[in-house]
């Protein structure tokens, strides 16, 4: 029998949560399924590590133990329109946030790796996925010195196939052009992780509709 994994639209998704992504099946074939986010290696003794493998740096992805297997032969796509950054402001106070996508605002995926825990007794297998960061580009340079890989469209065949060498997967896992990002600022709803609705996307407030802090 088939399975069927809910599609739905997020606005905030944080680190151990469930997050759409597509694989690969023993044939290579492209199969959609729900992956935490959070990487724990199938060689792991347990699931703790999860929150500090949400990132693989490009630069060691390919060397590194927790990622190289994963890197040769487990490699996904993660679908978004955006993602958040935030920035200290020049006076101080709270993180400004933004909403980071592509200048067309259509869809793209990240480029992932993902992975198959299994505890000693018998158990649900724990299926997680990391998410490929790089050197930002200019645009996203001023709100972090990171940035998740968004893959070209015509390269997310090449990145699911098993067959792709080494050396053109390393080549695709660049920063997106900065003339093809937006950057937008929003407004405060999106610091709550625990918040998942569409005022994550609202504009920030005007100074004047700021309201007054006692502290």
């Amino acid at each position: 029998m088939g399975e069927t994994v809910e599609i739905r639209r997020r606005y905030n998704v944080a680190p151990g949560d469930d997050v759409l992504a597509v694989t690969t099946d023993r044939e290579g074939s492209p199969r959609g399924e729900l992956l935490r986010w959070g990487l724990v290696p199938s060689w792991s003794e347990g699931p703790g590590s999860a929150m500090k493998m949400i990132n693989a740096r490009v630069e060691t992805v390919a060397e590194r133990p927790a990622f190289r297997r994963a890197f040769e032969r487990f490699r996904c796509l993660i679908p978004a329109d955006g993602f958040y950054e935030w920035s200290s402001p020049a006076g101080g106070g709270r993180k400004l946030a933004y909403h980071i996508a592509r200048a067309d605002h259509g869809l793209f995926a990240f480029a992932g790796l993902w992975s198959i825990w299994r505890a000693e007794e018998a158990g649900v297998p724990l299926r997680s996925c990391t998410i490929i960061t790089t050197t930002p580009n200019s645009q996203v340079a001023q709100l972090h010195d990171r940035m998740p890989v968004m893959l070209p469209r015509e390269g997310e065949a090449a990145w699911l196939d098993p067959a792709t060498p080494r050396a053109e997967l390393l080549e695709m896992l660049a920063p997106l052009p900065p003339e093809q990002t937006s950057v937008v600022p929003v407004g405060p709803a999106v610091n709550d992780a625990r918040y998942d609705g569409p005022e994550c996307l609202a504009p920030p407030p005007e100074p004047s509709q700021a309201q007054p802090t006692l502290f």
